[in-house]
């Protein structure tokens, strides 16, 4: 098979890197792929986004399958495109990944179908968006509707606080179209675990869990982020909390889904919320995998991932296993110092030839260019994923930073705290 891997970031890495194991693989493209990914495949200047660009390339190539990695071309409808010209893609159709690009129509969803998850509203209009926070009270959750680039949650500890989000978002135009309506929402208590299963339309055959870590800092303090490492598999989620997930959360969505005329195809990736009494809740939907999730599950999967991905395409997950590891994998995510907010791009990274022939460890590459001179910088915000499998939490996290103690690049961070949920367990 030749495949096209869509996006340039660190899940995008670990896809290439699971897919070009494959012995059905004949030729692998990426775009636009980044330092490390041009070390698995041929790396193709076209944006994630630039849809005719990436038709043109897949009809030219005549690729046989398309993995898309990141949320926004599945949304703006890159797999109905593909599909169009009758290339297979691996993604949900636009109709389908509104569970993504819309907020609001995934909470109306789970209104409809009876899929449990926060009580909430929907506002355009300031004035009452602010009134019903008065109403509710604090700690609550303001969310803009559409695709934000993960910057459009706001947990409000004060109604305060909720009322400045809420104008950001409706007055200010701090979100530009994709905050032109707000859910809020109660905030639920619990723990957040991730939860993936591949959907072929009709069928979800459950991935595995993992947890992630979205605070920039040590403790769980300072800004969200994109993700600054996750671990699976996630002791939260043991064997019957999982089974609950899927009977009460993604099973019901896939027949909902397919009953109102959006058949959803992909990877489905619920974010969940169990409360004290260890019963899960949807937050929300992502119609990708998640990122550094994808990372420590790619590190686990036994099984060949290519015709998994196919198998989802064509209908016909219900005859497919997939084998994992009972190891631990754990990825710690190192930044540019700044990150979330402005950093510096263009500073140097050394010393990643050390970690070649460390067994069970992997480099995943997020924002990394390589210069003609062959040295390699930082060119994102998260930068590097440094990705560690082994027996136990303990070992993997341990391994893990043992590595990054041996990359040379002053101008970076990481969290030093990643896995500490499962540690007590």
């Amino acid at each position: 098979m030749k495949v096209l891997v869509v996006g340039g970031g660190g899940r995008e890495h670990a896809l290439c890197w699971a897919i070009a194991a494959s012995p059905l693989l004949d030729a692998l493209f990426c775009a636009p792929g980044n330092a490390g990914i041009a070390e698995l495949a041929t790396c193709v200047d076209i944006a994630a986004e630039d849809i005719d660009a990436l038709v043109a390339f897949a009809r030219e190539q005549q690729i046989d399958l398309v993995v898309v990695g990141p949320e926004a071309p599945l949304v703006a409808g890159l797999v109905d495109r593909m599909e169009s010209h009758g290339i297979r893609a691996f993604g949900p159709r636009s109709e389908a990944a509104i569970l993504e690009g819309s907020k609001a129509f995934m909470k109306d969803l789970c209104d409809r179908h009876g899929i449990p998850t926060a009580a909430y509203a929907r506002f355009r209009d300031a004035e009452a968006a602010k009134a019903y926070v008065r109403e509710q009270g604090a700690p609550i959750v303001v969310k803009a509707d559409g695709l934000a680039a993960g910057k459009g949650v706001t947990v409000a500890q004060t109604p305060t606080e909720a009322e400045a989000a809420i104008e950001a978002a409706l007055s200010e135009d701090a979100f530009g179209a994709a905050g032109a309506e707000l859910v809020i929402e109660e905030f639920l208590e619990g723990e957040e675990a991730s939860f993936f299963a591949l959907v072929d339309g009709v069928t979800a055959l459950p991935l595995a869990g993992a947890q992630d870590h979205k605070r920039a800092f040590d403790g769980d303090a300072g800004p969200n982020t994109g993700g600054m490492g996750a671990y699976s598999p996630a002791p939260l989620l043991s064997d019957a909390l999982a089974e609950r997930i899927m009977a009460e959360i993604v099973r019901p969505t896939v027949a909902a889904m397919k009953a109102e005329g959006r058949q959803y195809k992909g990877v489905l990736y619920a974010g969940v919320m169990v409360g004290p009494d260890g019963a899960p809740k949807l937050l929300e939907y992502n119609v990708r995998f998640g990122d550094p999730e994808c990372q420590a599950l790619m590190m686990r999967l036994d099984s060949d991932l290519l015709p998994a991905l196919v198998a989802a395409c064509d209908g016909v997950l219900e005859s497919l296993t997939l084998r994992w590891s009972d190891k631990t994998a754990l990825s710690v995510v190192l930044a540019a110092k700044g990150y979330p907010g402005a950093y510096e791009k263009g500073s140097e990274i050394r010393g990643l030839e050390r970690l070649t022939d460390i067994p069970d460890l992997e480099v995943f590459h997020a924002g990394t260019r390589r210069e003609a001179d062959g040295s390699l910088r930082a060119a994102g915000g998260r930068v590097l994923n440094v990705t560690a499998l082994a027996d136990d939490v303990t070992s993997a996290r341990t391994a893990a930073y043992a590595a990054i103690e041996r990359i040379d690049w002053p101008e970076g961070f990481c969290r030093r705290d990643i896995g500490w949920r499962a540690l007590p367990r």
